[in-house]
């Protein structure tokens, strides 16, 4: 039975849409696979993990007669990717297995049942949805998903905190040493909110918020997300994309975000990171701390490491104030640096103990806070 007719590159982008969650060793074999449907001229392709599930489908169907199986999802890419893009790719489905063919080359791969393939439900009702252009929310989550701990005990922090009120969404990530902080408002951007109550907040595990950069479009194309009490899902083009959300209590942004600072210093971004990445040049793993002196009109970037090695370079700013002399870890700042785009960054500092407050002229909503460390 004939499932697909379909160029290669055509049946290459939904199948690599949805494999980027599949693990290539799982407890249950079946989550190494993909499910594929066929319904009239539609055909679907799900992945899932048990904690999240992508779908997205295109119309290439051969044939008007319905058929799910399931496929090693790896496999299956691995071949596809190794074809030509001519002439068009036969997917049939035989004896409980699937073949491919093209031209001469054919591939005959194992099956197992569509109805074992654990697929995850959609909630009832979802109190909260949030529409908006695809390249604002990724920009969104690229301003903040670095700051997402990663196997974290405190579980809470394996992921990032979507915020949604009655006028904006907010997305929060931490791992405990820094925090990063950005802000869409509806009316702005073509954001549209609707919620029932107030307010709701949930957090987004570290792996949906990285499939979801991966899918989006730099485009103004939508996706809509919908939040209930349990799960979160993203809608764009094609792609469905389910995920059971982290229980557990987010730490209280609002009071980590410093409000009496008063020294502030503006430092050309480029300028700062490249700095900062000479000097970490001679950091270790272990130990990644640089030392900032601020003095008026300069900013001196040092750091030295157990072989009695030393870098040191100064860089022009824009400050009057007191001396202060801080460290931090290094690749916390560079992180930040790297991922805003405006030329300028504002740090606001108040001593040698106190967390430090990076802000950005081209994003007036994201705040980053980063906390000190001995050197």
């Amino acid at each position: 039975m004939i499932l697909i007719k379909a160029q290669r590159d055509a049946l290459l982008k939904p199948l690599q849409t949805v494999t980027g969650i599949v693990e290539r060793r799982h407890t249950l074999p079946i989550l190494s696979n993909v499910l594929i449907s066929k319904n009239q001229q539609t055909i679907s392709f799900c992945s899932t993990d048990i904690e999240m599930q992508i779908r997205t489908s295109s119309e290439m169907a051969a044939g008007d007669e319905p058929l799910s199986t399931t496929v090693a999802a790896r496999k299956l890419l691995d071949i596809l990717r190794a074809l030509p893009d001519q002439p068009e790719i036969t997917v049939s489905y035989t004896n409980k297995k699937l073949s491919l063919a093209q031209g001469k080359a054919k591939f005959s791969l194992q099956t197992l049942p569509a109805e074992d393939f654990p697929t995850v439900v959609s909630a009832d009702q979802y109190p909260a949805s949030i529409t908006l252009p695809q390249r604002t929310l990724k920009q969104l989550l690229h301003l903040v998903h670095f700051a997402m701990a990663q196997q974290d005990i405190r579980y809470y922090l394996n992921g990032l905190l979507l915020v949604i009120d009655q006028s904006s969404l907010k997305a929060v990530a931490t791992d405990g040493h820094r925090l990063a902080f950005s802000a869409v408002t509806q009316g702005s951007k073509e954001v549209q909110i609707n919620i029932d109550g107030e307010r709701q907040e949930v957090i987004i595990p570290r792996k949906a918020i990285i499939e979801c950069q991966r899918l989006l479009d730099d485009s103004d194309s939508p996706v809509t997300i919908d939040l209930a009490s349990n799960q979160a899902r993203f809608r764009f083009g094609q792609v469905e994309l389910l995920s059971k959300l982290i229980e557990g209590k987010f730490p209280d942004y609002q009071r980590v975000i410093p409000a009496q600072h008063q020294k502030i210093v503006s430092i050309q971004r480029e300028q700062f990171l490249g700095a900062l990445q000479r000097a970490a040049i001679l950091t270790t793993d272990k130990f990644k701390g640089v030392r900032l002196t601020l003095s008026i009109g300069s900013l001196k970037i040092s750091s030295t490491n157990a072989e009695q090695e030393e870098a040191s370079d100064d860089i022009e700013v824009d400050y009057s104030g007191e001396s202060v002399d801080i460290g931090f870890n290094v690749q916390y700042l560079i992180d930040v640096l790297s991922n805003l785009r405006s030329n300028t960054v504002q740090i606001t500092l108040q001593d040698s103990n106190a967390s430090a407050l990076i802000t950005s002229e081209s994003d007036p909503d994201f705040k980053y806070v980063v906390m000190p460390m001995r050197i």
